[in-house]
């Protein structure tokens, strides 16, 4: 499933996906808003995926208010959604642009319209750098920037230039790593900027430097704070020596943040860049907009507990300002003890990487009969959650579960369709992604 185009918003969707209800006429992917149904009246398919779209805006809204008083900008991951009515809204909001993992993911939203991404992420050799260049050479309007952290990457993509006279200009990110991709030293990031530099044409140029620092982290948080402080000092003192090889005038972007630690980006790399008349700092951050009752959830307590979050220059809570807006509902299949259900959602519906699914209520008949405290989920089969009881819980065959999730982008990319609820919990719009 797909929505590559506009025009996809009237593709038919019928019971072969995720929640739509079996045996009812197929609809157009427009129309599926406007039949009132809710995730547990009875009518739709279970297990599905939805967005509460209340707390998205809200989170949309609170994060750029975030970005545009930092004196940043954000190319949000498409990676989390891949949704690119979803990166629409993003970019209405404010975002400056999109990110992507892959080249796949970059023809998605090419594709979609969308000209200004990062590519955040090696995409391998040769072989890789002619794809890209393939994909390219259908979009001389495209301003694509993507990552290098060795001198083969810069020559895999330099040769695959050369062999074509129709592309767009292609700007390179030095990436500097820990934990994952990157480059570690500055003496390797010398070489990889001298190689971009002897190899410049017009369309294939330096754009700036790049970094990932989520990768950074570990289950300490002291060690996590020094290895976070270390590559963003590495990354913003080759800023210097970057600009006094290339000069004063070129426009650069220095570009990190995920959606955990995006707040030490801001205080570590801002001043450098603000320094620097002609250079941008865009953070990447991607899930925050999802947020979630898990490994976010933690984060954001994580940021509020060093005071990380600042708007206007008042520091305020994070964990209290953004909302999580992703559910999964389920039916419950079996009660075989007398503390445990066992719900019609598995390792094919949600994501486990990060944490369980967390059960937050309860609905029967197409009512909402109770918050299920005490309620966890503590094993997943491919098409079943195990969830344990409180004492005496009032749980019976054919009710709904209402699912919190834990990490956003792994949980979406095993949906078609994520539909979007209002206030009342009633569908009003549905979201095909593109996952390929």
């Amino acid at each position: 499933m797909s929505d590559l185009h506009a025009a996809m918003e009237n593709v038919l969707i019928d019971e072969r996906v995720r929640g739509f209800p079996p045996g009812h006429p197929p609809l157009a992917l427009s129309d599926i808003g406007k039949q009132g149904w809710k995730p547990y009246d009875g009518r739709m398919a279970l297990p599905l995926i939805s967005l509460d779209r209340q707390a998205f805006s809200s989170n949309v809204e609170l994060m750029m208010a975030y970005v545009k008083s930092q004196g940043a900008d954000i190319a949000p991951h498409a990676k989390t959604p891949m949704s690119t009515a979803l990166s629409d809204t993003l970019l209405a909001a404010g975002a400056w642009g999109s990110t992507v993992a892959d080249i796949r993911q970059a023809a998605v939203l090419l594709k979609a319209g969308q000209r200004r991404l990062i590519l955040a992420n090696e995409v391998g050799g040769l072989a890789a750098a002619r794809r890209l260049a393939a994909l390219l050479g259908q979009y001389p309007d495209a301003q694509l920037h993507v990552f290098v952290d060795s001198t083969a990457l810069v020559e895999a993509l330099r040769s695959a230039w050369r062999e074509r006279t129709d592309l767009p200009p292609l700007g390179l990110l030095v990436e500097f790593g820990a934990g994952r991709a990157g480059i570690r030293s500055d003496a390797a990031a010398e070489a990889i900027l001298d190689a971009i530099l002897a190899a410049e044409t017009r369309t294939f140029r330096l754009s700036g430097i790049a970094a990932y620092e989520g990768a950074a982290a570990t289950a300490d948080t002291q060690e996590t704070m020094v290895r976070i402080d270390a590559l963003l000092a590495m990354t913003s003192d080759f800023l210097a020596k970057l600009r006094a090889g290339i000069g004063n005038e070129r426009p650069l972007l220095v570009t990190a943040g995920g959606s955990v630690f995006f707040d030490l980006v801001i205080a570590r790399l801002s001043a450098a860049v603000a320094a620097d008349p002609a250079c941008r700092l865009v953070l990447r951050s991607g899930a925050i907009f999802f947020h979630d009752h898990g490994v976010y959830e933690r984060g954001l307590a994580g940021l509020d507990a060093r005071g990380g979050f600042r708007l206007s220059g008042e520091t305020v809570s994070a964990a209290a300002g953004f909302r999580p807006a992703l559910r999964v509902w389920a039916e419950v299949l079996s009660r075989p003890e007398p503390r445990l259900a066992i719900s019609g959602m598995g390792m094919r519906d949600v994501a486990m990487d990060q944490g369980l699914p967390r059960p937050l209520a309860l609905y029967r008949n197409g009512s909402h009969v109770a918050d299920l405290m005490g309620a966890e989920v503590f094993r997943l089969n491919d098409q079943h959650a195990f969830v344990a009881l409180a004492e005496a819980s009032d749980v019976f065959v054919g009710d709904v579960i209402e699912f919190g999730i834990s990490h956003p982008c792994t949980c979406l990319d095993r949906h078609a369709i994520l539909y979007g609820l209002g206030p009342d919990h009633s569908v009003t719009a549905a979201y095909l992604t593109s996952f390929g």
